[in-house]
């Protein structure tokens, strides 16, 4: 019996890879007849796995979506790999997701070898999360489902959107694709009162079902769309904005930068345009700071004072007499 149970363990295991086994290749692998596999196969129907068979030269058995939820068989590498995933849900800005999340991750490691639980207990004890300054706001799953699907099926939808202020509009867009950027969720559309491309956050809409027609699936937005969030979501946030000559090639500053930092506009061959911003100037100093050239700044006021102290700080802490020469005088 226990023979029996670790070879249907076995083949579960086989069949539960993307592909489909002939049965001789599968009695070969188990050391048993094509009786015997027909026999387990027909035992794991019994348990409620769905395992398909298909006929000719290139047929064979493999496990197919079923009604139920079986029981998975994970290696240590999946179930690792699935422990701390779950662990990081539960931090996450899913509305619901966290208890659910530990409710799956106490069960999964109460049946974790001990090797594999030593594992998991190293990475969550010698593994420190930076801790968000500020959270992001939480969504609701079935929405993120709901945006999914017509995403999926090319429908338009109808929905009330709040924007940062309050105000309130209806909008009727064709959904692209849902995006996760930093612990906010945003869904790229065609807004088709507006004929353009927009990107809205989740957490501000209320959608009006049934939704509408089918639509014609129209190129990304810039050709990219995780890059078109990071630069529309992040200048929308912005409080302090600017526009920074930088002498340096765009190409080279582009190079330099992430997508969530600004955009960069050619000047000519030795120079281009920074358009960035950020929710504080000292953040601005950090970014202007790290471009490694020159550039020249013409506002805002902020900006201007916060560079203005900080030259002057950096040049009280370098030793008098040195400007960046090698040599002194002589």
């Amino acid at each position: 019996m226990l023979e029996t149970s670790a070879r249907l363990l076995r083949l579960l295991s086989l069949l539960q890879t993307p592909r489909e086994w002939p049965g001789s290749e599968l009695a070969e692998r188990l050391g048993v007849s094509g009786r015997t596999v027909r026999n387990d196969i027909d035992r794991l129907r019994e348990l409620g796995y769905p395992v398909l068979a298909t006929r000719g030269a290139t047929g064979g058995y493999r496990l197919s979506a079923g009604a139920a939820m079986p029981p998975l068989l994970l290696d240590d590498d999946e179930a690792v790999a699935v422990t701390v995933g779950l662990r990081t849900v539960t931090a996450g800005a899913i509305a619901g997701m966290e208890e659910t999340s530990l409710q799956v991750l106490a069960k999964l490691q109460q049946v974790l070898p001990s090797r594999l639980r030593r594992r998991v207990q190293t990475l969550a004890a010698y593994t420190v999360p930076v801790p968000v300054d500020r959270p992001g706001p939480v969504v609701d799953p079935q929405l993120l489902s709901t945006l999914a699907g017509v995403c999926r099926d090319r429908e338009r939808l109808r929905f009330e959107y709040r924007s940062h202020d309050g105000t309130a509009t209806r909008r009727m867009v064709e959904p692209h694709r849902v995006v996760s950027w930093g612990r906010r969720w945003y869904l790229v559309a065609w807004d088709v009162e507006r004929d353009d491309w927009r990107t809205f956050r989740i957490d501000r809409i209320e959608p009006r079902l049934p939704t509408g027609p089918r639509f014609a699936p129209r190129e990304p937005p810039e050709g990219d769309v995780a890059a078109y969030v990071a630069r529309h979501a992040s200048a929308a946030a912005w409080r302090y904005r600017t526009r920074v000559t930088v002498h340096a090639p765009a190409e080279v500053v582009a190079g330099l930068i992430n997508p969530s930092v600004g955009v960069v506009e050619p000047v000519d061959e030795a120079s281009c345009v920074l358009d960035t911003g950020a929710d504080s100037v000292e953040e601005l100093g950090v970014h202007l700071g790290r471009l490694g050239h020159d550039f020249d700044v013409s506002g805002p006021p902020e900006l201007l004072a916060h560079l203005a102290e900080l030259a002057r700080r950096y040049a009280r802490s370098t030793p008098s007499g040195l400007d960046g020469r090698e040599g002194g005088d002589g």
